[in-house]
């Protein structure tokens, strides 16, 4: 006679539940409903709070088994091992081709791919015993017509299902499977979570770290197939191509705008080490060909080989769990890292890539957040480029996913321009004859807490050094203080300089050219765009749009001396 799996909860003890998760558990035990969704900013602890769902229900013997469903292999095993921790034996290597598992296990760990392939097999598992479904990253479901599909068919008969997400929202159509939707009030269908803990309630409650971006513009130079040559600097309102190229140029490996990010956020993790001495950084990559520019890079700069994490490599999941459990300096990924992987003395990052949908952008910054004690701050890099200044900007921002509504507002950023910037060549859209010429670098402006702290006007060795020379472990609220701190600061030394400073003698001075002077005045109408912003939340798009409508004129990028004078001059009287 075949021994059945003993499903009663595991005696191991459990670990301590946050607020957030006992508040959810409660809700969650006392409404005893067949679909939840709990939404919870990653870093928050999902998976404690799944895994104590699914041990509760063993116990009552509400359930029988558990599936747990994840967006990629990693995550399986990473579920697996947290199970392990709690007690709960889940198989992680299960193949739709064995069909079955031990009755060792509690249940099995799988992917939406995987459940893709085979969705009658995880239905008939389904059906066979009384089933707690975790979907980890349930926006997931709405991947692809074939995933929902798929997860519907396969778990419909399931006694509970428990939905989990970070990131809710979707830039699409695609309707989640398990979700409800409810009317908003303006027409459209929107998400409705069960239980919902966002990033500012986790930054309140010390679950997370401030996070503080740090974005990099610069000029930068390329050629077109056709051999003309282009210079624009970036995050400057450009047309939709030259804002495209000048992104590009500025992830060129071969030029100078990443090895002079990469240097400064390697300055930055030697200070944050100072007070978490085994901090880690990540470069996240493009695609895998940069990622593997990136990693030689910073080995010339730091004299260290750094931890190389590419989709399509067998250790891949090995790589990520020796560096988590290391103290290991640098990490270098693609997109396998963006999303669910715990690494949490992650604390300085590189975002090195033009993926730019708010999905992605909040998956990826959420392996920056996860606090381990309090005071823990994290430092993200960036490109000065309009759309990643909104979301860094927005990130305390709570979404659901509206069905029927574009995600994101245009505000002077057409989505071709998206479509366009997202172009990896790994898809085939590589723009013939188009060559990338250099790229410089300079810290452009600082965003924290949905403020932005312009320094354009304060570029330079000295001011960079102290804004990247912040103490690693501040709370929330000493960040913000010290920030406006040395801002003030930083304007009183420039108008001391200026007010010092005699004039010129005029028979001596050299006549400025006019790229010179372009160059000036589109440096100080950016500031000014930046401590608007600042001012007011209006995104930097929006101002210039605004700006141009006023005055009149074409973008920045082609705007005369006399046309950006006047814009100056309108700016500083609104």
């Amino acid at each position: 006679m075949t021994a059945q799996p003993d499903t009663t909860a595991p005696t191991t003890p459990m670990r301590p539940l946050r607020a957030w998760q006992r508040r959810a558990l409660t809700k969650y035990l006392t409404t005893k409903p067949q679909d939840f969704l709990a939404v919870a900013t990653p870093g928050a602890g999902k998976t404690t709070f799944g895994l104590r769902v699914a041990a509760e229900l063993l116990a009552d013997r509400t359930v029988q088994a558990v599936t747990i469903v994840t967006p990629t292999e990693h995550l399986k095993h990473q579920w697996a091992k947290a199970a392990a921790e709690a007690g709960i034996a889940i198989d992680s290597n299960f193949r739709n081709t064995a069909g079955a598992t031990s009755t060792d296990y509690h249940g099995v760990a799988v992917t939406y791919a995987q459940v893709a392939a085979h969705p009658t097999l995880h239905r008939v598992r389904t059906e066979n015993r009384k089933t707690l479904v975790i979907l980890d990253e349930i926006h997931h479901g709405g991947d692809a017509k074939s995933w929902g599909d798929a997860i519907r068919e396969s778990f419909t008969p399931a006694v509970r299902r428990l939905a989990l997400t970070g990131t809710p929202f979707r830039s699409d159509d695609s309707p989640i499977p398990f979700v409800g939707y409810e009317p908003d009030g303006a027409g459209f269908m929107r998400s409705r979570s069960d239980h919902a803990y966002g990033y500012s309630d986790a930054l309140r409650d010390g679950v997370v770290r401030p996070v503080l971006f740090l974005a990099y513009s610069g000029e930068a130079s390329w050629r077109t197939g056709a051999g003309e040559e282009f210079t624009a600097r970036l995050g400057e309102p450009l047309t939709q191509e030259q804002t495209a190229r000048a992104w590009r140029t500025a992830l060129d490996p071969t030029g100078e705008w990443i090895p002079s990010v990469i240097r400064a956020a390697d300055m930055r993790l030697n200070q944050v080490r100072q007070v978490m001495p085994d901090a880690g950084a990540m470069v996240l990559a493009s695609d895998q060909e940069s990622a593997k520019a990136y990693a030689r890079i910073l080995h010339e700069l730091t004299g260290e080989m750094p931890a190389l994490v590419l989709s399509d490599d067998p250790k891949a999941t090995g790589k990520i769990a020796e560096y988590s459990a290391g103290t290991q300096r640098w990490l270098v990924a693609v997109r396998m890292v963006s999303e669910g992987v715990d690494v949490p003395r992650l604390a300085v990052g590189v975002y090195a890539t033009s993926s730019s949908t708010p999905l992605f952008f909040a998956q990826a910054i959420g392996r920056f957040v996860r606090a381990r004690k309090p005071g823990e701050t994290a430092s993200v890099f960036l490109p000065s480029v309009p759309v990643l200044l909104e979301l860094a900007s927005q990130l305390e921002a709570e979404r659901d996913h509206v069905l029927g509504k574009p995600h994101r507002e245009k505000d002077g950023w057409d989505d071709e321009l998206l479509a366009e910037a997202n172009r990896t060549k790994d898809e085939g859209e590589e723009e013939k004859g188009f060559t990338s010429l250099g790229a410089s670098a300079e810290l452009d402006q600082l965003i924290y807490d949905g403020s932005s702290f312009g320094t354009a006007a304060l570029a330079g060795t000295e001011e960079e050094q102290e804004y990247l020379g912040l103490p690693g472990l501040l709370e929330p609220d000493q960040v913000r203080e010290l920030l406006r701190q040395r801002q003030e600061k930083q304007l009183a030394a420039v108008s001391a300089r200026k007010a010092a400073e005699p004039p010129a003698p005029v028979p001596q001075a050299r006549p400025r050219s006019v790229q010179e002077r372009l160059a000036e005045l589109r440096k100080e109408l950016n500031t000014l765009v930046a401590m608007y912003h600042h001012r007011t939340k209006k995104p930097h798009g929006k101002i210039h749009n605004d700006l141009r409508t006023y005055c009149g004129g074409p973008p920045t990028a082609m705007a005369t001396v006399d046309q950006l004078e006047e814009r100056i001059s309108t700016l500083r009287s609104w």
